[in-house]
């Protein structure tokens, strides 16, 4: 499988952001197609990274048929047999489409990432370590990073197009949304969590936080969409290497944010574009991590 830095399909690509391209097909249809691009520090590597959209989108795939039941969902197939049974034209581009595209309903988006900590990590432990809170509301005193937090937190943010997204109150997103609509995605949120939680842990991972986005569908239902419970989405940490009061080694693109961090250290790079050059044996090291991620999330090895 060769690896993909930007598709050109022959249909109306309408978007693209750091990772998927986005194809119109019809009024109710879209194409998501997940490239090898990979960012890091809110910049996008010149370097792709081998298999990553099709680890993405697969484990997407994975969990929307977990969650039957818990969520409606817009996947249609991720099957690029099953896509091109359906769109014809892209016959010719199957060795381009193959594990790394997705069939989706279109939706209109809210503007709100749904976010939910179970851990205190990342940018949640930094506001509490320097406040006490999250997005401006108290939380227990005493917590250590990563420490577990029970209930799991429902931490909305805003949707940037640039730069990080910022954590809102839940009463902004209320009047983003409405009360309806903002208690409604909380409730899906948490059931969705619970259930990837439940059987990530039983294969070695936690969870320690994760994002969802959602769409309302042409019938006004509320309906899971983009990427569910992926390393690029969630926060991965290995159950057997858990240890409260520290950082702990994510599951994903760590290789890639160490190599990072160390150049920004040694002052060979400005944490702005372009990045610096990365050496095979990070590229190398990046990619087993998202396959070991894939295999160990669905008990399977990636075959495209």
């Amino acid at each position: 499988m060769t690896t993909m830095l930007m598709s050109d399909l022959p249909l109306p690509k309408i978007g693209h952001g750091k990772v998927r391209d986005i194809y119109a097909i019809d009024n109710d249809r879209l194409l998501l197609v997940t490239t090898d691009r990979i960012s890091a520090f809110d910049v996008v590597m010149a370097e792709t990274i081998p298999m990553k959209g099709a680890v993405l989108t697969q484990v997407s795939a994975f969990w929307f048929k977990e969650l039957d039941g818990v969520v409606r969902h817009h996947m249609i197939s991720a099957d690029a047999d099953a896509i091109i049974a359906q769109l014809p034209t892209l016959k010719a581009h199957r060795a381009d489409i193959l594990g790394r595209a997705m069939l989706c309903r279109r939706t209109s988006v809210f503007p709100i990432e749904c976010v939910i900590r179970g851990y205190l990590s990342g940018s949640a432990w930094k506001e509490y370590a320097e406040a006490g809170t999250l997005a401006g509301e108290k939380l227990p005193t005493g917590l250590v990073e990563s420490a577990k937090l029970e209930p799991a937190i429902f931490s909305p943010a805003t949707k940037a197009e640039t730069g990080h997204d910022e954590n809102i109150a839940i009463a902004r997103m209320r009047e983003v949304t409405g009360r309806e609509a903002a208690d409604e995605l909380e409730h899906l949120t948490r059931a969705i969590y619970a259930r990837g939680e439940a059987l990530a842990r039983e294969r070695g991972i936690i969870i320690a936080d994760t994002k969802f986005e959602f769409g309302r569908d042409r019938d006004g239902n509320i309906i899971l969409i983009d990427e569910v419970l992926t390393p690029d989405s969630s926060r991965f940490w290995a159950v057997d290497a858990y240890q409260p009061g520290r950082p702990q080694a994510s599951f994903d693109k760590q290789p890639l944010r160490d190599y990072l961090d160390t150049e920004r250290r040694a002052g060979r790079w400005n944490g702005d574009a372009p990045p610096p050059p990365l050496p095979e044996h990070v590229v190398d090291a990046t990619s087993k991590r998202y396959l070991e991620a894939y295999r160990r999330i669905t008990g399977q090895e990636l075959a495209i």
